[in-house]
């Protein structure tokens, strides 16, 4: 069985995190100059995450009622959405866990 890279069928995050990286070269060292900054990357990427999420729960719709032509395509497509999921789980909790480090830091 083949496995798909995350973001290879439905969206997912690569594309994002690619514009990501290639916007934090650019520009003399400040978020701003590299084009919107980790806001907008981060807006981009939960809009990434939330499109994947919505092509999976149709793909597992239309799984369940039989109105799906290629079956396999849309296990991928759902399997997609729950790999993009935990990425982003575990990313957040990551970034939590940086935060509240930081904040324990004393100066």
């Amino acid at each position: 069985m083949i496995i798909p890279p995350v973001g290879g069928l439905g969206g997912g995050l690569a594309p994002v995190q690619g514009e990501a990286l290639a916007q934090a070269g650019q520009g003399s060292g400040g978020t701003e100059a590299a084009g919107g900054g980790f806001g907008s990357a981060l807006t981009e990427a939960v809009s990434s995450l939330e499109k994947t999420q919505q092509s999976g729960d149709s793909a597992a719709q239309s799984l369940a009622t039989g109105n799906v032509a290629d079956p396999q395509a849309a296990v991928v497509t759902v399997e997609d959405a729950q790999l993009a999921m935990q990425l982003a789980a575990q990313i957040r909790t990551k970034a939590t866990e940086a935060v509240q480090t930081i904040f324990q830091t004393q100066v």
